[in-house]
């Protein structure tokens, strides 16, 4: 586990990271044979860093659902972490999810809600084929393994952020050039142009930033 922590920061990608954490999920995790990451938008699931089609199936099933026990941990503000030792006694909780799912082959499963202080961000899931895969260690394993992905994925979604945040920076300044070098205008007047154009027309500064910049200037 230590080297494999260590092994992370010599990724060169979030995408790469997520693969190397599930890829160890089946290594170290006792009982696993195919892990994933779920993320939830809305009701739309997206699933990362998948080993096995068994993890896009079971995705994709729940999405189609609205249940399941990945789908709720993702979602859930008190559940950080479920373990079923046999997902036949669980289908009074997930009556729909429960039978397809033992159909697709999963026979135990465990999830962890992927989280920071101040946000939460889904789940990582690892399933077995056979009941009673997993153990009181593999709920250990799988809690360090969840921490490094909740890490890279909040890393990944500040430098989303920051990157968006420089470009939006950066097109609002040239198109205050453009304005400026059009018409005369400070710096300030030329920002108060765009200001007011977004205000009246409720378009988002940086949108209409990006129009000065294609067109040359904004239409009257």
């Amino acid at each position: 586990m230590a080297t494999m922590a260590r092994d992370l920061l010599a990724q060169d990608s979030v995408d790469a990271t997520l693969e190397r954490i599930t890829r160890s999920a089946t290594d170290l995790v006792e009982g696993c044979d195919a892990a994933g990451v779920l993320i939830l938008h809305g009701a739309t699931v997206e699933t990362l860093a998948p080993t096995d089609q068994l993890v896009l199936d079971s995705d994709r099933l729940q999405e189609r659902l609205q249940e399941g026990p990945c789908f709720d941990v993702a979602r859930s503000r008190t559940e950080r972490v479920f373990r079923i030792a046999d997902l036949t006694t669980q289908e009074q909780r997930w009556p729909a999810y429960a039978p397809p799912a033992r159909a697709l082959g999963v026979g135990s499963m465990m999830g962890f809600l992927l989280y920071t202080e101040d946000e939460e961000l889904g789940a990582m899931n690892l399933y077995a084929r056979r009941a009673g895969a997993f153990t009181p260690d593999s709920e250990t394993a799988g809690w360090l393994l969840a921490s490094h992905a909740a890490v890279a994925l909040s890393s990944a979604r500040t430098h989303a952020q920051l990157g968006e945040a420089i470009a939006t920076r950066h097109t609002i300044g040239e198109a205050m050039g453009i304005l400026m070098g059009g018409h005369r205008l400070s710096e300030g007047q030329a920002f108060d142009v765009l200001r007011r154009y977004s205000q009246e027309r409720n378009v988002k500064l940086r949108e209409v930033a990006r129009l000065v910049c294609e067109q040359g200037g904004l239409e009257a």
